[in-house]
């Protein structure tokens, strides 16, 4: 059950958004209108639910909706996305689930985001396809845009390449972890096909990650530590942090803290001597829009 201020905020919200609808714009053109917007059983058919059940959600009575139904009211009313997530904060108590959809880049607005951090940041999809990073990002960990988009993936390059085993200080443990926050990730948000094809994949190409797979660890994609050896800066500590991305539930930022100013400081000189080898050439880390 609802409490019932809750549902009463719900009731509120939906009355309010439905009285603000122009009943032209839904064909409703004929007879006299006491009240703005559209009627209740109006709008009860447009999202095929009994007007019974929809008036008992304005009058905050009844308990709580179904997922279904609140899809179907907002669909009904059109509603923005950020108003059908909050309807769902209203009567489920819960965003909806995030339907996974393929991602092939970055906006500006987070691509200069990106480009005012001195510390290395990426951008990951759910299925952990990298979609963006920073110039400190592709001097510490890997060029991306000198490999093809399909292999920029965190998993692929872990469990698919000898540079992240050599990089890692405690590769064994590091891609364990790394298995389990993926589990949850996919999990979140409810991403299928796209990463069965990937798992099966990883499956044929490493004995390691089937092995951590068939394990079933799920572990908390939040914070860390982590130890990089750079061939030419040699060991680097770094802090991480991830973040959702506002008004993106299927990307999540990955920012990578240098754990002491000596730390920093190695960061720094190879981010200098990388630009001064790249000096007047294009960015390499340009992305499209999304």
């Amino acid at each position: 059950m609802v409490p019932a201020q809750s549902a009463n905020q719900l009731g509120t919200f939906l009355r309010n958004r439905r009285t603000r609808l122009d009943p032209a714009a839904f064909g409703y053109t004929g007879g006299r209108r006491r009240t703005p917007g559209l009627r209740r059983e109006e709008l009860a058919q447009r999202a095929n639910i009994s007007p019974t059940w929809y008036t008992w959600l304005e009058q905050g009575r009844g308990g709580a909706p179904s997922a279904d139904v609140l899809d179907r009211i907002a669909r009904a009313m059109m509603l923005t996305e950020p108003e059908r997530e909050h309807i769902y904060m209203l009567g489920l108590g819960r965003p909806p689930e995030v339907l996974y959809k393929p991602v092939e880049g970055v906006s500006p607005r987070l691509r200069r985001l990106l480009d005012t951090l001195g510390s290395p940041a990426i951008i990951k999809t759910a299925i952990w396809d990298v979609v963006g990073w920073n110039r400190a990002a592709a001097t510490l960990f890997t060029d991306y845009a000198k490999i093809p988009r399909e292999e920029r993936n965190i998993l692929r390059l872990m469990f698919g390449t000898a540079r992240a085993r050599t990089a890692q200080d405690d590769w064994q443990g590091v891609a364990r972890w790394v298995v389990g926050a993926f589990r949850a990730d996919v999990a979140r948000a409810g991403v299928g096909e796209e990463a069965n094809r990937l798992v099966e994949e990883l499956v044929r190409i490493s004995p390691e990650f089937d092995a951590f797979w068939r394990d079933n660890d799920v572990v908390a994609h939040g914070e860390g530590f982590k130890r990089i050896h750079h061939p030419e800066a040699g060991l680097i500590e770094l802090e991480f942090s991830s973040f959702s991305v506002d008004g993106r539930p299927e990307l999540g930022m990955v920012v990578y803290n240098p754990a002491s100013p000596a730390d920093a400081e190695a960061i720094r000189a190879l981010v200098a001597s990388a630009e001064t080898t790249t000096c007047g050439t294009p960015r390499a880390e340009s992305q499209q829009q999304a």
